[in-house]
């Protein structure tokens, strides 16, 4: 079983710097758990203290059941591929995916056949006579995913592999990532800042901000229910809508321009709050243009049109709050300055503490 537990892990920078605060986590054999969250959110950091690459300032790293604490990185039984793909450049394809396990001393007729597999996987058989520099960054990328391959390790880790693609290169490089594991089921790490490759990828989505895990959980449940304003306004794109509202007496919240009707169960946990201000978080794509129900409606005035194609974006003023409405249909007729009507599905509103910023949850 190549599980990863991490018990309290801390990293410390001196006296100043605090990077890594009392992370918990347990990853299951075979799982692929991403990591996501700002630069600077303590993501890679953690990431390199697994591999081996830091040493901890407190706290237990477990691998396959083992603590791996004080194990030089090539001890751990891992294998890592990085933002700049780390290819010998001296050394063609071939010789690059061998390259660690001639180390091991592994027989070559064993080492042939690793290779063979891994180049069958990721469709390399025709670039193994090439250097690194007559290579695209996607096939650089394969590469160094099948160096990954070729050790056959208990757990894969990625440290934003996909930052130096473009934006094309990139969705192509997550499916490549995603049917890999699919091929291949080794634990995964993944790092990144990107929330859609968070989103797409893992099974499991750990949510950092300031060296702290902010929450874990299936992407369709962090999205959806977000436990607190930087979760909700971090995952999702475009971002979710933020409101300052005052909750009424009537099961209402109201702001400048806006009433909306509150519904159980939010209406219960809103109850401790009235007659105070509240966060209301609104993702754009659940804003729909036109009438809704009694209480479910407000105006706005556009101020920006986005044409996408096969949608359409609007940035809209209410009150003194901008706010984002998406996925109105392309051939909508709108343009900047128009008073529009919109409605708020009642079940897809969010709450958040004004103070504390947790969501309050019926």
């Amino acid at each position: 079983m190549a599980s990863i537990s991490l018990d309290k892990l801390n990293k410390h920078y001196g006296s100043l710097h605090h990077a890594v605060k009392d992370v918990d986590l347990e990853i299951a054999d075979k799982e692929f758990v991403a990591l996501v969250g700002p630069s600077g959110c303590g993501k890679s950091t953690t990431l390199r203290m697994i591999a081996g690459l830091e040493d901890i300032s407190g706290g237990e790293i477990r691998i396959d059941g083992k603590v791996v604490n004080h194990l030089p990185p090539r001890d751990r039984d891992v294998a890592m591929v990085f933002q700049n793909y780390a290819l010998y450049q001296h050394m063609n394809v071939y010789d690059n995916l061998a390259f660690g396990l001639r180390n091991k001393k592994v027989p070559e007729s064993e080492i042939k056949a690793a290779i063979d597999r891994a180049a069958g996987i990721l469709g390399l058989h025709e670039l193994m006579k090439r250097k690194p520099r007559q290579l695209s960054g996607g096939q650089q990328q394969r590469v160094a995913l099948g160096r990954c391959i070729v050790r056959n390790p208990l757990v894969f880790l990625f440290d934003e592999p996909l930052s130096n693609l473009d934006a094309k290169l990139r969705a192509q490089m997550r499916i490549e990532i995603k049917r890999l594991h699919a091929q291949v089921p080794t634990t995964s790490v993944f790092v990144t800042h990107d929330q859609v490759e968070a989103m797409t990828l893992g099974d499991r989505i750990v949510v950092m901000r300031d060296g702290r895990v902010q929450q874990v959980g299936t992407p369709l449940s962090v999205y959806s229910k977000p436990v607190n304003r930087f979760v909700a306004g971090f995952i999702g794109a475009p971002a979710m809508n933020f409101i300052e509202v005052t909750v009424g007496p009537a099961l209402a919240v109201t702001a400048d321009g806006l009433r909306l009707m509150v519904t159980e169960p939010a209406a219960q946990a809103l109850g401790a709050y009235r007659g105070r201000k509240v966060i209301l978080g609104v993702r754009p794509e659940h804003l729909v243009l036109g009438e809704g129900a009694e209480g479910r409606s407000f105006d706005c005035v556009v101020e920006v049109v986005e044409q996408l194609g096969s949608e359409i974006l609007l940035e809209a003023r209410l009150g003194g709050t901008r706010i984002t409405i998406a996925r109105v249909a392309a051939e909508t007729a709108v343009a900047a300055g128009d008073r529009v009507r919109v409605s708020a599905p009642p079940g897809r509103l969010h709450f958040f503490d004004a103070e504390t910023e947790t969501a309050i949850v019926g």
